[in-house]
């Protein structure tokens, strides 16, 4: 047998650079793994602690330096893990991942990132010198903690709906397990 007669019919020919519909770098984005309304908290997350991280940027000189050295600091890694978690959901990195882990991750990250930068925004009025780029600043930083914690409050209730769903299941399992064979 010649190697042409063995291979042939179970070779497919390369589909090229155009995969179906979509294609390009678009063949390797989905939004659809987040509800709207998730997918929107999680642009504004990461829009708006990249906005508190540049406004917190342009200031040149401080008194008290260390609340801004905690909120630069808060800043940059809630940008930088709300774009990381974006990332996961949105490429086919989700596939190759546990979903019970990402949505896990998610959950205790958001939570932690929304109380630490309200704390570093509460600390960041605390001792800023009232320029008009550290109010703006703590704005963003305000505003961003309010997206993390709306989001964990969301996430929140999603799971409690979750357990709900799953404990009239285990209770009608548990009866039929009381109950004698013979009855």
């Amino acid at each position: 047998m010649e190697n042409g007669a063995v291979y042939g019919p179970t070779t497919e020919e390369d589909p090229g650079p155009a995969r179906g519909a979509r294609s390009g770098l678009a063949a390797y984005f989905s939004l659809g793994r987040l509800p709207m309304r998730r997918l929107a908290l999680k642009a504004l997350q990461l829009l708006l602690s990249l906005l508190a991280f540049i406004c917190e940027e342009v200031v040149s000189q401080c008194t008290l330096c260390g609340g801004l050295y905690f909120f630069e600091f808060v800043s940059c890694s809630a940008f930088l893990l709300s774009l990381l978690i974006l990332i996961v959901y949105c490429t086919p990195v989700y596939d190759q991942v546990d979903t019970p882990k990402v949505k896990q991750s998610d959950f205790y990250l958001t939570a932690g990132t929304g109380f630490v930068f309200l704390l570093a925004s509460i600390i960041f009025v605390s001792t800023h010198d009232r320029t008009k780029a550290e109010i703006a600043a703590t704005v963003f930083g305000f505003l961003a903690s309010i997206m993390f914690l709306s989001d964990f409050v969301i996430m929140l209730f999603e799971r409690r709906q979750e357990s709900q769903m799953r404990k009239p299941e285990a209770a009608r399992s548990a009866g039929a397990l009381t109950e004698p064979l013979n009855a």
